[in-house]
């Protein structure tokens, strides 16, 4: 027996051609439901789409991966279709395959760019996964049970497509592409078309890049490597020895989880931080200090901008930089990025360099003790509970943040 149907459409001001667009899909796929996730819409897009017999999932504006992960969330288990808001068609052949993603291509081109989107996300696919696509950024898509578990949640913005092809195509699963007679709005060679398409480039790098799911279940781009593209050697080691733990880390968590694991990305951190320290300030205490600060920071990344507003903090106290994480904190607040190991390492890092140069030998001998009094604290409670508890912090860090 065929799984239930759900259909999911992204919808963001698209008052004019919603209506039209759920009627068909309801008359064509009469025993699903068409939940739409409108994504911060300044018009009439939820009314006209709850008119025509759609649920509404009402959210600020996340961008479509975003909103398309919202309303897979939302659904109940089986298949799903997934529909642009401005599409004219019929979709029934993408559910006739066997294959675990059907992918539709547009028959005949309408509008458009000069392809370099299409090219970038083609490339993508080819070198991440080695499927070879015709349409990378085709939003109409079929997905079985088994390609909904291993695509969900989808990267963020317009690189979704292209990241839910790579991510199927890695997992095993049979990908296919099916040319249908359809028609949407297509873009133009106009200021906002080449703007949309500036925006789908930006999107796809991101997106095929590393990302992590944060706390609430969004998948976001992992963007605190940033901090280590700086001339200083040591905070860009420590940033590499991070994203390793980014890209390979294992359910370990702590510091005795990892040691009784053995090899892991963990202990690589816990041995190459500190050594990384005693490199660059040939001091004992300069190792440590350096590898309790990168600990702490990476202990608050718990929540959207809290490591940030720590390092601020920090570098107003010790003279460390401050454009990067000035420049980090809007999108890590608006959850459009993570930090990750890489950024938080590398933050703490920086702010143990330069309490070293700081600091008298005293001086870092009774940072070190309070940073270990943290780090215990950390081990056996939880640093983000400690904070969530207090009034003051939990008022400054709740700032800037989507309740």
């Amino acid at each position: 027996m065929k799984e239930p149907l759900t259909i999911l459409v992204a919808a963001r001001d698209e008052e004019a051609t919603i209506g039209e667009t759920v009627e068909l899909l309801r008359a064509r796929f009469p025993q699903a439901e068409v939940l739409v996730a409108d994504d911060g819409s300044r018009d009439r897009t939820a009314e006209r789409a709850e008119a025509a017999g759609a649920t509404v999932l009402p959210l600020r504006r996340l961008g479509k991966g975003q909103a398309l992960s919202s309303a897979e969330r939302a659904a109940p288990p089986g298949r799903l279709l997934l529909c642009d808001a401005d599409l004219r068609g019929d979709l029934r052949p993408l559910l006739a395959g066997d294959a675990d993603v059907n992918v539709a291509i547009f028959r005949e081109r309408v509008g458009g760019g000069f392809g370099l989107a299409k090219s970038v996300a083609r490339g993508l696919i080819r070198v991440l996964s080695g499927f070879e696509a015709v349409e990378p950024l085709s939003g109409q898509r079929a997905l079985s049970s088994r390609a909904r578990a291993a695509v969900f949640p989808l990267a963020p913005g317009f690189g979704c497509e292209t990241r839910m092809t790579i991510d199927a195509a890695r997992a095993g699963l049979r990908v296919e592409e099916v040319a249908l007679d359809l028609e949407h709005r297509a873009t133009g060679r106009d200021a906002r078309g080449f703007i949309h398409r500036g925006r789908q480039l930006v999107d796809l790098a991101l997106g095929s890049g590393p990302l992590a799911v944060n706390f609430r279940g969004r998948r976001l781009p992992l963007v605190g490597w940033l901090v280590g593209v700086r001339a200083d050697p040591a905070v860009a080691a420590v940033a590499a020895i991070g994203l390793a733990d980014d890209l390979w880390s294992g359910e370990e968590r702590g510091f005795r989880a990892h040691l009784a694991a053995g090899r892991t990305t963990g202990v690589l951190k816990l041995v190459g931080i500190p050594l990384v320290g005693l490199l660059a300030t040939r001091k004992l205490s300069g190792a440590i200090l350096v590898g309790l600060a990168a600990n702490t920071l990476n202990q608050l990344d718990t929540r959207p901008g809290r490591a940030l507003k720590a390092y601020l903090v920090g570098a107003a106290a010790t003279g460390a930089p401050l454009g990067t994480a000035v420049l980090l904190l809007t999108y890590d607040l608006r959850e459009m990025g993570m930090l990750g190991d890489a950024g938080s390492n590398a933050l703490g890092s920086m702010l143990g360099l330069r309490s070293v140069s700081r600091l008298t030998e005293r001086g870092r001998w009774i940072a070190i003790g309070a940073l270990a009094g943290l780090t215990i604290f950390g081990e056996r409670r939880s640093l983000g509970e400690l904070i969530e508890r207090t009034p003051v912090l939990r008022e400054l860090d709740a700032l800037g943040r989507e309740v």
